[in-house]
């Protein structure tokens, strides 16, 4: 059987089998990785920082996130982890000196080596494309290789002199298996730093009450000592045993007995006053009137009851 022209088609036109699965291109995915922001796939550029699970952003981008999370963007699984800009560090890189950026292959006529990278280890020159491992220090921001960490082994970061830890360094675009061990580092240290700021917290409070209670309790020094002293026969003054009124307070306060300083008192209740000086005031019986002198209409009289 021919089609149009006599050709003759063959089995694979006819008979359809399985798809083949697509294959990323290696080059093109560390390209990806090392060379663009994670969240606006836009270039990296400088200043460039990096999240605790070892992802690289530029900047702006995560600025521009974190002021407007509302607006839509295409990876914002990626940045859900990034509370505010103390959740990610800048990087202190390396520049690479055989890096000519775009401005080599202008034209577009010129191999463009993907494996060229922007960025080198300081220690020991490695290039920053994603075929080797590199890290950098959560402490200082600077980022160096595994080869170099691992020949060089110390204490003090080789570029600025800052100590670290193991715990400090983080593994730049690491594997799923980085990735996991980071999560959980990530959140046992916000765990820990909840309950350190909620003792915090709770000592804070305890310290005011109590400088509230000794402010209560403080006695002036001044005080006359010879209120109630009671004389011997001989004329001697003795002091009463106990403790000092100058020391501590006590604990429970006793309610004052009599009248308190400060009550209302009546003035006709009065002894010591004279019936001249109580006449003086609406509350005497004077200055009140019987019901045939109240007018029937509210005047503005202080006299009308």
């Amino acid at each position: 059987m021919g089609c149009d022209g006599g050709t003759i088609p063959k089995r694979h036109e006819l008979v359809k089998g399985p798809k083949k699965v697509e294959k990323v291109d290696k080059n093109a995915e560390l390209a990806a990785k090392w060379k663009y922001c994670a969240l606006s796939q836009e270039k990296l550029k400088r200043p460039i920082v990096a999240c605790d699970l070892g992802r690289l952003y530029n900047k702006d981008s995560i600025i521009e996130y974190l002021l407007d999370k509302s607006a839509e963007r295409p990876n914002t699984e990626v940045v859900a982890h990034i509370r505010g800009i103390k959740d990610v560090k800048e990087l202190n890189l390396t520049d690479n000196p055989a890096w000519e950026g775009e401005r080599r292959n202008i034209k577009g006529d010129c191999y463009e080596d993907m494996n060229c990278a922007m960025f080198i280890c300081p220690v020991v020159g490695l290039e920053m494309n994603g075929k080797h491992k590199f890290f950098y220090l959560q402490t200082c921001g600077c980022v160096f290789s595994e080869r170099a960490l691992k020949e060089v082994k110390t204490e003090i970061c080789h570029k600025c002199g800052d100590p670290f830890q193991e715990d400090d360094l983080v593994v730049l675009n690491g594997t799923k298996e980085d990735v996991e061990k980071l999560q959980k580092t990530m959140e046992e240290r916000r765990s820990k730093a909840k309950t350190a700021k909620k003792s915090k917290k709770s000592k804070d409070a305890k310290v005011s009450k109590k400088q509230d209670a000794a402010e209560s309790c403080d006695v002036p020094k001044n005080t006359s000592e010879a209120e109630s002293t009671p004389l011997d026969g001989d004329g001697s003054s003795q002091s009463a045993p106990g403790p000092s009124t100058s020391g501590e307070c006590s604990k429970e306060l006793k309610a004052p007995v009599g009248p308190v300083a400060g009550s209302k008192r009546s003035i006709q209740g009065m002894k010591d006053k004279s019936e001249i000086y109580k006449s003086l005031f609406t509350s005497h019986s004077s200055a009140k009137r019987t019901k045939d002198q109240i007018s029937n209409w509210v005047t503005h009289t202080p006299y009308h009851f």
